[in-house]
């Protein structure tokens, strides 16, 4: 069975000495140390709070590597779950009831793709998710995905293999809007081509 790898970083030597003794009880894991940190599946963090210095760390890992995270923090208020969130954390462990069994078990969610959060904090990210949606992105038309209504809508007809002519029509567009609309969306997507936006939106859940 290939072990999983996992990367370790601590706002303190002493969570960090931790985070890695009960990882290192699991035998389906192996933590990858120094200059070898870029080939881990998942990053486990410690801390204290999500602090300026931990949210820094947290953005650089998202930024250089893209690894979901499994944080394991002291204290976390209800504000910061969006912040978590936006830094790809995954899974948070409340530091005074993880055990090595829930840490390796988070990890190996984590890697598979899911997510692990206690229930207070589940209905929390929830609530905060539906306010953001109601209060700042439905005003400017735009959804979680990133993409406005009328986006969705052009990407429907074409991922349905509607050209522009077509598609206009089925949405009373002149063809100009609906090439507006694509070459709007795919460069602030960053998004090479109709394809590739298309593929998008499938991966939203959107089409």
């Amino acid at each position: 069975m290939e072990r999983l790898r996992v990367a370790v970083q601590s706002t303190d030597p002493l969570s960090h000495a931790g985070l890695v003794r009960f990882l290192e009880a699991g035998p389906e894991v192996v933590v990858i140390m120094g200059d070898s940190a870029d080939l881990a599946q998942v990053l486990v963090m410690g801390a204290d709070r999500l602090t300026v210095e931990a949210v820094a760390r947290l953005r650089r890992s998202a930024d250089e590597t893209g690894l979901p995270v499994v944080l394991v923090v002291g204290e976390l208020r209800e504000t910061e779950l969006l912040l978590a969130v936006e830094c790809r954390v995954v899974a948070i462990l409340p530091r005074r009831t993880v055990t090595a069994d829930l840490l390796v078990s988070s990890v190996k969610t984590a890697v598979a793709g899911g997510g692990v959060m206690p229930p207070n904090l589940v209905g929390e990210l929830l609530r905060q998710t539906e306010r953001l949606q109601r209060e700042v992105l439905a005003p400017n038309g735009l959804s979680l995905s990133g993409l406005t209504s009328r986006e969705i809508d052009v990407l429907r007809l074409v991922a349905d293999g509607y050209d522009t002519a077509e598609v206009a029509r089925e949405l009373n567009y002149s063809e100009r809007t609906v090439k507006k609309v694509l070459y709007g969306m795919t460069c602030r997507l960053e998004l090479r081509n109709r394809p590739q936006a298309v593929a998008y939106a499938v991966r939203a859940g959107l089409i």
